[in-house]
């Protein structure tokens, strides 16, 4: 890794145990500008472990990991700035209006009013939301409310956007829509994406997969290139028979 120009996320022998039960067990991989990775796994592999470490809401027990050469544990408060995240679970205020919930966000971030402005207009035009920008989010369909929740967390200008399951409860065309819109961004901005899911036909998208069950990688490279090392025809089965052997911690 060059320190002119460091990766987006560095991950190296990540754990956190609760209890008994290891959730990350010395979990490594790296995503590099402009690349989208997905982590693929099942319920339970230990993807939102890792994403709640990434994001600062739990202290990994072991490892590291950096944002774009900023060590999450020694400098959050660069690490987090240089980074954006859509959890699984909204985060919106449904009571306001498209407009003041990403004006919130740019508030979060020292945004002057004069650059929120400019950087509002532009993610409500870059997604189809300007026409809707007075409405409350509450009138709003799921998918349209992810993407609300997408462009406001593309206000911060982040070098690594992180997707935890960000696409789950909402229709197929909705979430098709957002994966091929931040395939897009990812292009076009340089950005590093690491894009959570169980859904095998998000990761089939991905320029590199990170398979994990049982709190560990299990795989690492191009969906292709599980499949062809499984034996398989598709690479659902390759997975399903992976996770099959080498989920059990």
């Amino acid at each position: 890794m060059s320190s002119l120009f460091p990766e987006p996320l560095v991950i190296t022998e990540l754990r956190k145990s609760f209890g008994e039960r290891k959730a990350v067990d010395g979990v490594s991989f790296t995503v590099g500008a402009g690349e989208f990775v997905a982590l693929l796994g099942p319920n339970g592999a230990g993807k939102s472990t890792l994403f709640q470490m990434l994001s600062g809401l739990f202290v990994p027990d072991a490892g590291t990991a950096s944002v774009t050469g900023f060590d999450i544990g020694k400098n959050p408060i660069a690490a987090l700035a240089r980074l954006a995240i859509v959890f699984q679970q909204p985060a919106l205020d449904l009571d306001l209006s498209v407009e003041a919930n990403m004006r919130f966000q740019t508030d979060l971030h020292g945004i002057s009013r004069h650059e929120s402005k400019i950087r509002i207009t532009q993610w409500l035009e870059r997604f189809g939301l300007t026409e809707r920008a007075s409405e409350t989010c509450r009138q709003l369909s799921g998918g349209t409310r992810r993407k609300v929740e997408l462009a406001r967390a593309l206000l911060s200008e982040p070098q690594l956007l992180l997707m935890d399951e960000a696409t789950v409860g909402i229709d197929p065309a909705s979430r098709a829509s957002i994966l091929t819109d931040v395939k897009a961004l990812c292009r076009e901005r340089g950005m590093g994406v690491l894009w959570a899911t169980h859904l095998v036909d998000e990761a089939e998208a991905a320029d590199r997969i990170v398979v994990m069950a049982g709190g560990k990688v299990r795989f690492e490279g191009q969906p292709k290139e599980l499949v062809k090392q499984s034996g398989h025809s598709n690479l659902t089965d390759a997975f399903l028979n992976l996770t099959r052997a080498e989920g059990k911690p």
